[in-house]
């Protein structure tokens, strides 16, 4: 007997119940907002009306944050679109409609790179969390996480050359090999092991976890380059919370200049230790200071954060772009869910 219409209904009614959280947050983010930023993809003109048309910017863009909310590939974005009933809900999609192929949507996400529109993306949905009344307050807490690619299995002289800003030698001799190489990506330590690949920088308001500054780089780049980037000035507490890699004098000095309270951890030397009073404050500050590391483990335990198999820093800024930004939307739904709750315990 072929299914009806309410025989999908009651199957959507009970994916609900089960926790499906993708109603929520589809009637939380508000999808038009980004409409005037994904139009830019289709900016050139079309010369003929022949042809399929372009698929709608949101469908495709909603396509990306399932992909990033559950760390599917192309292939497993596509496959689980066409299987998974709430999927099709949350596109708005009926069960016999077209579904985009990978292809497609992995064209979709090099427009967004080329463009440079996870950002601007980013930027809108931070929009709206002010809307819905959560501005960046308490201070902010600052830090950065490692996110590996596939490694690069190259020669000393080449590495020297790739860091230099240069192709290897006889690399363009050989344009299926060099397109597997990652030239962007760059090896660093942290505590004694080797990674490869690049860096998230986040400040996070530390009232809500919020991410609300970000800045992809490469691995190598150090932690304290970034901090003016991601320093969130619209936040409005004045304390700023970062692990000792952030101290120096220059950095104290310039938090004062500005009005911040600096919260960062006191770094201690081969020539002169910590004292007892530095290794009570970092301890007290290490109690604030966590929560940063409550949201990098979320995005590597639900959104596959430590590892992104992509090539380039173009690509790589989108998947983790994305990653930040489906981070948020998540957390949004989550902060409205404690506040329905407490509501009702009224």
């Amino acid at each position: 007997m072929q299914p009806s219409f309410f025989d999908q209904e009651n199957r959507l009614a009970q994916l609900e119940k089960l926790g499906d959280p993708l109603p929520r947050l589809d009637s939380i983010v508000d999808w038009d907002e980004f409409k005037p930023i994904l139009k830019m993809i289709y900016q050139k003109k079309r010369k003929s009306n022949a042809g399929r048309k372009p698929w709608d910017t949101v469908l495709m863009f909603k396509m990306l944050v399932l992909q990033s909310l559950y760390n599917l590939s192309d292939d497993q974005t596509e496959y689980q679109v066409r299987d998974r009933l709430s999927f099709h809900r949350f596109l708005g999609l009926n069960p016999d409609d077209t579904v985009p192929d990978s292809k497609t949507l992995w064209l979709f996400r090099e427009q967004l790179a080329q463009h440079g529109l996870v950002e601007k993306l980013f930027d809108a949905f931070d929009q709206q969390l002010w809307y819905s009344g959560f501005i960046p307050k308490g201070g902010q807490i600052i830090d950065a996480s490692l996110v590996n690619v596939p490694k690069n299995r190259n020669k000393r002289d080449e590495n020297k050359a790739i860091k230099e800003g240069n192709t290897p030698e006889g690399w363009d001799e050989k344009p299926n090999m060099k397109c597997q190489k990652d030239l962007d990506a760059r090896w660093t330590k942290k505590h004694g092991k080797s990674h490869y690949g690049y860096k998230n920088h986040i400040s996070i308001d530390k009232q809500d976890k919020l991410i609300r500054r970000y800045k992809v780089t490469n691995a190598a780049v150090h932690d304290s380059q970034v901090f003016d980037e991601v320093l969130d000035e619209e936040n409005s507490g004045r304390s700023v919370w970062a692990d000792s890699a952030y101290r120096s004098e220059k950095q104290e000095k310039q938090l004062k200049e500005k009005g911040y309270t600096s919260r960062i951890h006191y770094k201690g030397t081969r020539a002169r230790a910590l004292n007892k009073r530095e290794q009570t404050a970092n301890h007290a500050r290490s109690k604030t200071r966590v929560r940063v590391e409550h949201v990098f483990g979320d995005q590597s335990n639900t959104q596959g954060g430590i590892l992104v198999l992509t090539k380039g820093m173009a690509r790589a800024a989108v998947k983790i772009g994305m990653m930040n930004l489906t981070y948020n939307m998540r957390r949004l739904r989550f902060l409205l869910r404690d506040q329905s709750v407490q509501c009702a315990g009224l």
